[in-house]
């Protein structure tokens, strides 16, 4: 069988919820990480500067790379990736951040 007969496409989807607690020092680091880019057109580094200053989020996106969470990973290979980082209300007792599906109350309908 020839490697395409073999492939198979899988969408992993992460959600991470983050406190910043140092708002000045991410900023910092994606300044940085802006200014080391040697891609970045100089226009589109202006407005990426000024995006990180005015909103953590903007900054956060600057610092993720997906790849980097499937860098050292056999057998696969990355053919796409996005990501986005936005400033949300947070309450962790809500069910909506249940993220493991087990809120404690529900029974299992399974178990006899």
């Amino acid at each position: 069988m020839s490697t395409s007969e073999n492939a198979r496409y899988i969408r992993l989807r992460v959600d991470v919820v983050l406190e910043i607690d140092g708002p000045a020092e991410l900023t910092e680091a994606a300044l940085a990480r802006i200014d080391g880019d040697e891609f970045m057109p100089e226009e589109e580094r202006v407005q990426a500067r000024a995006a990180a200053r005015e909103d953590a989020a903007e900054a956060l996106a600057h610092l993720v790379e997906p790849f980097d969470l499937i860098r050292d990973v056999p057998g696969i290979e990355m053919v796409q990736a996005s990501w986005s980082s936005e400033e949300i209300d947070y309450d962790p007792d809500a069910l909506e951040w249940d993220l493991d599906g087990e809120d404690g109350d529900e029974e299992d309908d399974d178990q006899p």
